[in-house]
This record gives C-alpha cells, structure tokens and sequence, in this order.
C-alpha cells in the first residue's frame, strides 16, 4: 500500500504525520490564494485566520512538497485520519498529477491527493472569498488561535518556499503587506523593495524572510 499527498501550506514545512519520501515539485492548473478561514488552530470563530487554499486557473502552476506514506494499510490509514483531523476546513480532497523539477511535461507521479476547498460561500461554511491585499494583511496580523499567530503561518510560508528555492510573488506580497500593518521590515531589502501596495515587477527575496527588525517610531510615522 502506498499514497501520495501533496502539501502547499503548512505542510511544506510541518507534515506531522510520519512519511517515507518527501518530494519537492509542482502541480499545474492551481494557484495558492488566502481566501480560506481558520478558526481553531491559528484563528478562532470569532476572529477565523485566513489560510491558502488552491483555486484552479489554466496555466498557472503551484510548488510544493509532495510527501510518500507506505508500509501498509495501518501505517496509511493512521497518516490520513490526521490529515483529516487536521485540513478539517478543506471539504474536498482532489487527485492531481504531480511534476519534478527538471521534467515539466511528464508527470513524476500521478493520482497525488491534494486537500482543496469549494469555493463557495452557501456550500462551504469556511471559504471567505478573495479580499483586497490590504483588509488580508490587517487580518492576518491580528488573527491567533491555539497553535499560534496567523502571521507566523504567512512568514513560515514564505519561508519555507525560499527554503525550497520556489518563491510564490502572491505570498512574497501579502507578507510584506502583513509586515506594514505591524510595522517591521525585513534586514537588507533596499527602501524600494518594501511593498506599499501592488507591484508589477518580479518579488524575488533578497534574504531569509526570517530576519526582522521594529521600525523607529518616526520611520513608522514616516511609512503611515
């Protein structure tokens, strides 16, 4: 027995569940977008957090990491129970052909489970919708639940694909957004490099999202 699930959030840097093979790669046709609600591990229900889900869109590509559970029908079923337990907000799991880097048009394995989520509103109680970049940042700044910060969960994100050498421009851009609604900028990116609103030019990090000072007071002041 063997399955495959392919993870594009928190599962990139925190599976939790014991796995056999992880592969980095990608699948096509989705694209991560924040317009899901969490609300009992990094948001509540009162104050959901908002966590990627996949939306389909031709063309587009999604990186991630794909992760291998074998040894039988226990050691399987156990791995899926927690995924279930876990991505309770996603309502659907779909199966989708997962590709390596360095061979884009043949599928490195096919039939890899991916959790998505309806994107409807009246079917599915945790779908929030798209929102304007800035009311995303506001609520991912301020959101916590029991396992933490919904801000931590953008900046691990964030970091995890620099880590993995497949930044996403839509997470580099949101971060940063989240970052000038707590007022903290990341060591080393030149003044122009600082998102203020949307760009249109390549959002490649400089240095580990990770490495973050406070603003002075007056450059706060300066920024608002």
């Amino acid at each position: 027995m063997v399955f495959w699930v392919f993870g594009y959030g928190s599962l990139v840097w925190n599976p939790g569940f014991q796995y056999d093979e992880k592969v980095i790669g990608f699948i096509r046709d989705y694209r991560r977008v924040f317009d899901l609600a969490c609300i009992d591990h990094r948001g509540t229900p009162e104050h959901p957090a908002r966590t990627c889900t996949l939306e389909r869109k031709d063309g587009s590509i999604c990186w991630g990491a794909a992760y291998c559970v074998r040894g039988g029908l226990e050691k399987e079923r156990a791995a899926m129970e927690y995924l279930e337990r876990r991505e309770c907000e996603y309502d659907e799991k779909t199966k989708v052909d997962f590709y390596k880097e360095g061979d884009a048009l043949q599928p490195a394995i096919t039939g890899v489970i991916v959790f998505t989520s309806t994107p409807d509103k009246e079917s599915n109680k945790y779908y929030l919708g798209p929102a304007p970049l800035e009311d995303m940042a506001r609520q991912i700044a301020t959101a916590f639940g029991p396992c933490g910060n919904n801000r931590d969960y953008i900046f691990l994100l964030e970091k995890a694909m620099f880590d993995v050498g497949h930044e996403d421009d839509m997470v580099i851009e949101l971060a940063d957004e989240v970052r000038k609604v707590l007022g903290i900028v990341r060591v080393g990116i030149p003044k122009e490099r600082r998102l203020i609103g949307p760009s249109h030019v390549p959002l490649k990090s400089i240095v580990s999202p990770f490495k973050l000072i406070p603003l002075l007071p007056e450059a706060v002041a300066m920024d608002s």
